[in-house]
């Protein structure tokens, strides 16, 4: 432990500010990888599961299972936000300036694809927060009051389906959310950005596809009901389509305009 602990501080002496993006960026990954690894395990797996249980069964799984999954989810997606923001303090630029203010790293490839990737992964962090944890508490405590004898909550069945829906969507979003994170040390130095008027389309239309998809999850555009423009969030199997979709008509934006 002796050892660890000085390589560690190697590390970090070695150089401060990319010891620290070191130590943040492998923290970052880790808590990433426990949060997305959740999502699709509640979209993949338990959704399903819990749909060919007994309503018994299911309460009881909710009770002792769902709960203590749903608490790694939303910390672990605390985690990976605060770790993203304390990378972005960490990094400078030529000037040794924090890129986190750096007006000209955010208009360059790196700047535009890590900053996708911020807005999505943003918005997916609110959506764990407002919308999907909310609803699943009333769902919680909904089975533990029958478990418990108690009359079941009426909203419950609502609740649980706009968590649903949020979820969906971010397991929509998760995987052009990825590719920007994996872009901003690939492909995404070797393009031109130079160009303000593709710059502008790009944001627009990133901003458009970005402002109607989470609309549609929150029920503003197509309601809650399983229909119309909800298709795409009504089986697993249809929101990795759709999100897989989603990452060829961003890369091809991309591509096209820098």
């Amino acid at each position: 432990m002796d050892a660890l602990a000085a390589d560690i501080l190697i590390i970090v002496k070695r150089d401060a500010p990319n010891g620290l993006e070191f130590l943040f960026r492998w923290a970052h990954v880790v808590v990433g990888i426990a949060w997305i690894g959740l999502l699709y395990y509640f979209n993949f797996v338990q959704v399903p599961a819990f749909a060919e249980l007994d309503a018994g069964s299911r309460n009881q799984a909710v009770d002792k299972l769902a709960s203590r999954a749903l608490w790694w989810f939303r910390w672990a997606a605390v985690a990976t936000l605060a770790f993203g923001i304390m990378i972005l303090g960490a990094q400078k630029g030529a000037d040794g300036k924090s890129l986190l203010t750096n007006g000209d790293y955010w208009k360059s490839a790196p700047g535009i694809s890590i900053a996708t990737g911020i807005l999505l992964g943003v918005t997916m962090f609110a959506n764990v927060w407002l919308v999907i944890w909310p609803n699943q508490r009333t769902v919680i405590e909904n089975a533990r009051n029958v478990l418990a004898g108690g009359e079941a909550n009426p909203g419950a069945p609502a609740a649980g389906r706009k968590a649903l829906l949020a979820s969906r969507q971010n397991t929509i979003f998760s995987f052009t959310m990825l590719g920007f994170m994996i872009a901003t040390g690939h492909f995404g130095g070797d393009c031109d950005t130079t160009d303000s008027f593709h710059w502008l389309i790009y944001w627009i239309i990133t901003l458009i596809i970005w402002l109607v998809l989470e609309l549609d999850c929150l029920g503003v555009i197509g309601g809650t009901s399983p229909q119309g423009t909800n298709w795409i969030y009504e089986d697993h199997k249809r929101a990795i389509g759709t999100g897989l979709v989603l990452v060829v008509v961003w890369y091809l934006l991309w591509v096209i305009l820098f």
